[in-house]
């Protein structure tokens, strides 16, 4: 039998606590060598003729495409390790400096402006028109408040190309959180930190983190003692307000393993696994909430059966989260309770080995000896293949062992006279 996953899960959390932090930007560094390819400088003309300028950091084949927007107090430059690491990963990218901002001509109008959309429009098109990008796989992020409201605008209009969202210090308006809200199958990466010394743009991102819908999105917030105080708004401007390493991309310098993160996301939801991210608990806590409750389960089941009619890849919960409380059922002694979450599970993740031996586990003690037995020797078959890992959120040698002793234990217990 495994030993209790709340453990495992608090041994896994303090390996990760005592690891170098900077691990995620030395791989994003690996993956951006010398060899990568220099940005192209371009230049866009939009409806009015206003010339905009812009970089386009080119992959090595065809692949998706992420554009990036900067933040009012900043141009394209602060997205050009971005750039480059996302290149070098297989993702073509272009950034590009705002009407009024960096290199680019024209009066910075802003949202009300009757040019906005259209420059929007012009980033849009001219990356989607470049050689080997792949227009259905589109990825948008944005920092500040100037960069995160012209990426979710830019989803808006495009969501059937744009398949996942990294946004940064900033907010947007209704129309566009009400898109955020329902856009559950929208993959998003929510980023904030406390000394942000544009409050209150910590409570904005939390706003926008909580508006989406989508189970698959992460948040990564910086803490600090307290927030910074209100002093002025993000502008153009920036000696209205002293710059400090809080605000969209200026966290890159404070906390170096950001760029890796936002890659290794572009990676994961444009590369691996294309409109997908895994499913996040916090992300899923009112999913959580529903499954303990009476006829959660049932509930569940029917949903994600509904969105696997449309979705063959849907998932609603992460994996561990749920075979977590499947196992509290089981160490409290209600075996019929865990086997209907462990059924559940299995039905969200058949190829998980761990899914399917704790479902074993459960049937064991439910006194359901024939399912216990196929489910066993199913964990095991799983394993052997190697053809997926054992778990979506683990696949080490070692919990392998756990796994493969596991079913061994049930089909031993079988065996047994008593």
């Amino acid at each position: 039998m495994k030993p209790q996953l709340s453990i495992l899960l608090s041994v896994l959390l303090a390996c990760l606590l005592s690891a170098p932090v900077p691990s995620l930007a030395a791989a994003a560094d690996t993956a951006a060598s010398p060899r990568a390819p220099a940005p192209r400088p371009v230049e866009l003309t939009t409806s009015d003729g206003t010339r905009i300028k812009g970089s386009y950091f080119a992959a090595a084949g065809q692949g998706p495409a992420v554009l990036l927007f900067h933040q009012s107090n900043r141009t394209r430059a602060s997205w050009d390790a971005v750039g480059l690491r996302l290149a070098a990963a297989g993702i073509h990218t272009l950034t590009i400096d705002s009407r009024g901002h960096g290199e680019s001509g024209g009066t910075n109008g802003g949202r009300g402006s009757g040019t906005w959309a259209s420059d929007l429009e012009t980033a849009f098109q001219f990356l989607v028109s470049q050689a080997g990008v792949e227009r259905e796989l589109i990825g948008i992020g944005g920092a500040g408040a100037l960069g995160v409201d012209n990426s979710v605008e830019t989803a808006r209009r495009h969501p059937a190309e744009v398949k996942s969202l990294a946004l940064l210090s900033g907010e947007t308006l209704q129309e566009n959180l009400r898109f955020l809200h329902n856009s559950a199958r929208l993959p998003g990466l929510y980023v904030v930190a406390d000394d942000d010394e544009y409050p209150p743009t910590v409570e904005a991102m939390e706003l926008l983190y909580i508006t989406s819908s989508s189970p698959a999105k992460k948040l990564v917030h910086y803490p600090a003692l307290r927030e910074a105080p209100w002093v002025w708004y993000e502008t153009s401007d920036i000696g209205k307000v002293p710059a400090g390493s809080g605000h969209g991309t200026d966290m890159f310098s404070a906390h170096p393993e950001l760029s890796g993160i936002i890659v290794d996301w572009f990676v994961t939801t444009l590369l691996n696994t294309p409109g997908h991210a895994p499913a996040d608990t916090v992300a899923a806590a009112a999913i959580i909430d529903e499954l303990r409750a009476p006829g959660g389960v049932a509930e569940l089941t029917r949903r994600l059966a509904g969105e696997r009619r449309t979705d063959p890849e849907a998932q609603l919960f992460p994996e561990i989260t749920v075979s977590i409380v499947g196992q509290d059922h089981l160490r409290a002694g209600e075996p019929a309770l865990g086997v209907e979450v462990f059924e559940l599970l299995t039905l969200a993740y058949p190829d998980s080995a761990d899914a399917h031996e704790s479902l074993a586990e459960g049937y064991l003690k439910n006194g359901q000896p024939e399912l216990a037995r196929r489910e066993a020797e199913r964990a095991l078959a799983l394993l052997d293949s190697h053809a997926h890992p054992a778990s979506s959120w683990t696949d080490t040698e070692a919990f392998r062992g756990e796994i493969r002793a596991g079913a061994q234990q049930v089909l031993h217990d079988l065996a047994s006279p008593h």
